[in-house]
């Protein structure tokens, strides 16, 4: 991994690709799968995310106020659908799944190494927690992966359909 700008954190999240969401609680580390999220703000990087009361890994989240979302490649897509089909209560994904997990910078969650992307976040609002299972995550530290160029996401569509990223085109534009 390298350093991601801060500034450029939108560039990976954007339009909302399925990501992975991993957690740290009591010594023991998590992932859930999450494709209900979006960017706030680009200076400090700020997502919302929205981690159901039912998931695993609420509690956690919300008892340590750190998470990191991870971001994978369209080929680790069968490996995402099947860690969001099982719950961290009953299963180690991280060993079941095989995902290497890697010590981040500034949070006690973990890093996923097979991801191209990983944003070490701090909870920074529950104001709608309780309301909507809505966090409000500040991005404090971003890494991508040098070996992984041009990754392609992958997008839910509900009920197991899945869009993969297309072809890149650029057009003038003069915001970020």
């Amino acid at each position: 991994m390298e350093d991601l700008p801060l500034p450029n954190v939108y560039q990976v999240l954007e339009p909302g690709p399925v990501v992975l969401v991993t957690t740290a609680h009591h010594g023991r580390a998590n992932v859930m799968t999450m494709s209900w999220h979006m960017m706030m703000e680009f200076t400090p990087p700020l997502v919302a995310c929205v981690v159901s009361d039912a998931n695993y890994s609420f509690a956690a989240l919300r008892a340590t106020g750190e998470c990191v979302i991870a971001v994978p490649a369209s080929r680790l897509a069968a490996k995402v659908v099947k860690i969001g089909n099982c719950s961290g209560r009953d299963t180690d994904k991280f060993k079941t799944f095989r995902l290497t997990a890697m010590p981040a910078a500034h949070v006690s969650a973990p890093l996923v190494a097979e991801c191209f992307a990983n944003l070490e976040c701090k909870v920074v609002d529950t104001t709608l927690v309780n309301r909507y299972d809505l966090f409000v995550l500040e991005v404090v530290k971003a890494w991508r992966d040098p070996a992984q160029a041009n990754p392609k996401t992958i997008h839910h569509h509900g009920y197991g359909a899945f869009a993969v990223d297309g072809r890149m085109i650029r057009l003038a534009s003069q915001k970020p």
